[in-house]
């Protein structure tokens, strides 16, 4: 891929600790996710589906190829990083495609993080058993 051929939109994805750099040039549909197909790379189906939701989303599924490095999270945040990715570099492409993406929720960067531990507690919100006596 030669960025000087095609035209070439990146944009950058999160999700709870994962960020994805995604990469999408127009092409014949190859999803690549750091070196591997999207149906390897994601341990699940359903997590690769979720991952190109998008293209889904705007009929691009077949015209698009994807290049993403993922990095951070496990399986399921780096899946829905990715997802991120690919709406904003789709944004990119085309201001159009806003509208139905925003719609099924593309665009928008989940913003749920773990909480974190709390000193005297076993967990987040956790508590050690309460005795009265």
């Amino acid at each position: 891929m030669s960025a000087t051929a095609t035209n070439v939109f990146t944009a950058t994805g999160r999700r709870k600790t994962a960020t994805a750099r995604v990469r999408i040039v127009e092409g014949s549909g190859k999803l690549v996710a750091n070196g591997r197909e999207f149906e390897d790379y994601f341990s699940h189906e359903n997590f690769a589906k979720q991952a190109y939701a998008p293209l889904l989303t705007v009929d691009l599924r077949e015209k698009i190829d994807v290049t993403v490095n993922v990095a951070g999270g496990g399986v399921a945040g780096q899946a829905g990083a990715t997802a991120h990715g690919i709406a904003r570099a789709l944004q990119k492409m085309n201001p159009e495609l806003r509208s139905p993406l925003k719609k099924a929720g593309h665009i928008t960067r989940d913003p749920r993080e773990k909480e974190r531990k709390k000193p005297g507690q076993p967990g987040a919100r956790k508590r050690f058993q309460f005795s009265k006596r």
